[in-house]
């Protein structure tokens, strides 16, 4: 096993919905990230609870064996990490992908079961890439577990000093697969009340496939062509005052990208610029 590849424990478990859950695990003493960055997380399926228990009663034959040799192996996948670089355990929140290598088997997680974690951190989608403009406006765009990161910088204190506005808009395609609700409406209070002259936070759920009072309808792309997540906002896209990131489903991301560029914003590259995207799909 790599140096940098170290064992944590599950802690625990919440299932937002049959296809989104996040979980816990214990924090290496020496593990240390930047808000908004992802590890490689990687899982043996072998060694889950829920396949000893279904190895246990099961009789022994060569469908059997075969089986135990596919499921012997570590597979790893990038992780986004939703706990703040100060918790004092890591926190991440997944898709059920039914035929994915991953995710299908980090389905049967149980608390006590093991995982690997790569303890180098990865990503540039963090808010230390901004040199210009400077701060003032913070975008955070997301579909799905593309959360995550930003979850991650919103329990940062120094993201609150930094910002004036803080606008998250967050899209699912049903109300039930907006996760987090309660921890969102609660950071104001739960980090912003820590720091002088706190940024404010503007929550815009947006839910794609069903009514719903009070959230957008429509996809990102769209809500910023016509104008209407500004107007929810209250605020305006602006080339000399406005960061934007960008994290969820890839094709979401590229076409806000493009939607934003065709609105005057620009790629952030060295420092300069209004967009951030990450790519680690």
């Amino acid at each position: 096993m790599s140096d940098n590849i170290q064992k944590v424990t599950v802690l625990s478990k919440t299932t937002w919905t049959p296809n989104l859950f996040s979980f816990t695990v214990s924090r290496p003493d020496s593990f240390k990230f930047t808000a908004g960055q992802f590890v490689r997380l990687g899982v043996n399926p072998s060694q889950l609870k829920y396949y000893k228990q279904l190895s246990a009663v099961a009789d022994t034959d060569d469908d059997d064996e075969e089986l135990n040799e596919t499921l012997n192996e570590d597979i790893f996948r990038a992780y986004s990490i939703v706990s703040s670089p100060f918790d004092e355990v890591l926190e991440f929140f997944s898709i059920v992908i039914p035929d994915g290598a991953f995710t299908s088997q980090l389905q049967h997680l149980e608390v006590g079961d093991e995982l690997l974690l790569n303890t180098m951190p990865f990503g540039f989608l963090t808010l230390a890439r901004y040199q210009k403009p400077l701060p003032k406006d913070l975008w955070l765009l997301a579909t799905g577990t593309g959360l995550a990161p930003f979850l991650s910088m919103l329990q940062d204190l120094k993201t609150w000093e930094d910002y004036e506005h803080i606008i998250l808009a967050y899209s699912a395609r049903s109300t039930e697969e907006l996760a987090y609700i309660d921890k969102i409406e609660s950071l104001q209070e739960d980090f912003g009340s820590l720091v002088d002259n706190p940024a404010k936070l503007i929550f815009i759920p947006i839910v794609t496939r069903e009514p719903v009072e009070g959230a957008l309808t429509e996809r990102l792309p769209k809500l910023l062509l016509d104008g209407a997540l500004q107007a929810r906002a209250g605020i305006a896209l602006d080339v000399d005052s406005t960061h934007v990131m960008l994290c969820g489903n890839p094709d979401m991301v590229e076409d806000t990208k493009e939607m934003l560029k065709s609105l005057g914003l620009v790629m952030n590259r060295r420092g300069e610029g209004n967009i951030a995207v990450e790519n680690y799909w």
